[in-house]
């Protein structure tokens, strides 16, 4: 249950922190306003709560393998989103963050 639990923190903060950006960058850069500005950071506090709700207990722990999250969620963001279409390193280097946040967060530990 531990580790299902931290799978969905990890996405539901990859949604909130990446969708956080989205939204100030539609309102910055492609001048959409201030309430798609206001909406990024209201999700990108949500990313911070939610970040603390992990199982682990060590801040750095948690904040560098999410760091791994981030990579493969923001590819998948711009493919869903954007129609950003990925080449095979964007692939192999999100793959190589994954396996990074699987050693950081759930390699057994004594």
């Amino acid at each position: 249950m531990t580790l299902a639990r931290s799978l969905v923190l990890f996405a539901l903060a990859a949604l909130a922190e990446i969708g956080g950006a989205w939204l100030v960058w539609q309102g910055v850069r492609e001048h959409r306003g201030l309430l798609w500005i206001a909406a990024g950071v209201i999700a990108l506090g949500v990313y911070g709560f939610v970040a603390t709700l992990q199982p682990d207990a060590h801040f750095g722990r948690i904040l560098a393998a999410y760091g791994g999250v981030f990579v493969a969620g923001s590819l998948a963001w711009g493919m869903i989103v954007d129609k950003f279409q990925p080449d095979r390193w964007d692939y192999i280097g999100a793959a190589i963050c994954l396996i990074g946040v699987a050693v950081i967060m759930y390699a057994p530990r004594g």
